[in-house]
């Protein structure tokens, strides 16, 4: 979706609400780890899944009605909703094991693989420049993870099959661009997450121990909710090319977060590796604006 599919551009407030979105996803996060400290996985990803697919149909149902469903596509929905409820899982489950910045960047490079992809699935041209800014994103999750590190551990895997979920994710996302409504897709992701988790959570979940963490179990649906919603909106007001860029605000709000609640704050060679990181994929996003 583009900026100029409403006629209207104002890039300022593009920026602001892609800002605002990933903040929202950091807070999801945080509360995932917080959770994750006294709950399975598995319950807890189930909950983000059923309490978004309930605040959509309460939200947008009276509304939209069965265009919810209506799709042209219901096998790349169905795929896309199992490959981001499988990513949502690994990266949980990273959360649950390792400091959560280090987690967050090693996913970024998310977009660097969806660049490699887009070669072997689009079809599309990637000019040897962009593969060293791919490479230079790799260095930089090898320093996070560096061999002898504190953060060297299985667990770092664990995001890093996240960006290669995420990026295939993105890839479908991509194709189902202009076919479905974004509300739709977005449904999809709730109701196929909802299902596949459903199939696991009775042989992990117990009742929330308390009304708070009732609440937060409630919440993290809310937020995966509310965070696509001002993402698309995002898009309504600036392209891609220039909101692409501030997506890494969301390791800021990450290291805020992680030091606030955990009291967690990455090291110097994590610094650098995310660095790197950033400057990469920022690096490929500007050159897809040129």
């Amino acid at each position: 979706m583009s900026a100029s599919s409403n006629g209207s551009q104002h890039p300022l407030r593009g920026i602001l609400l892609i800002v605002a979105a990933v903040s929202t996803f950091a807070v999801m996060d945080t509360t995932a780890k917080y959770l994750s400290r006294t709950y399975p996985v598995p319950a807890i990803v189930w909950a983000r899944y059923f309490a978004q697919a309930l605040f959509m149909l309460l939200v947008l149902g009276p509304r939209l009605k069965l265009d919810l469903l209506r799709t042209r596509r219901p096998g790349l929905q169905i795929a896309r909703g199992a490959t981001l409820a499988l990513a949502t899982l690994l990266f949980f489950s990273a959360l649950s094991l390792m400091p959560i910045a280090e987690a967050s960047a090693i996913t970024f490079v998310s977009p660097l693989l969806l660049t490699a992809l887009s070669v072997l699935l689009l079809r599309e041209r990637v000019p040897p420049v962009a593969w060293i800014a791919v490479a230079a994103g790799f260095v930089g999750v090898l320093i996070i993870i560096r061999p002898g590190g504190a953060v060297f551990s299985p667990a770092a895997m664990l995001p890093l099959a996240t960006a290669c979920c995420f990026a295939g994710y993105q890839i479908m996302t991509r194709q189902l661009a202009g076919v479905d409504s974004s509300f739709t897709t977005l449904f999809y992701s709730a109701i196929v997450g909802t299902a596949l988790t459903s199939l696991v959570v009775p042989f992990f979940w117990h009742p929330p121990e308390n009304i708070l963490h009732g609440l937060l179990l409630v919440m993290l649906g809310v937020l995966g909710a509310v965070g696509h919603f001002v993402l698309i909106r995002a898009f309504h007001h600036a392209p891609a090319s220039v909101l692409a860029p501030f997506v890494y605000s969301q390791l800021v709000a990450v290291l805020i977060l992680g030091y606030a609640v955990f009291g967690e704050f990455p090291d110097t060679w994590s610094l650098a590796g995310m660095a790197i990181i950033v400057a990469s994929g920022v690096f490929i996003a500007l050159r897809a604006r040129v």
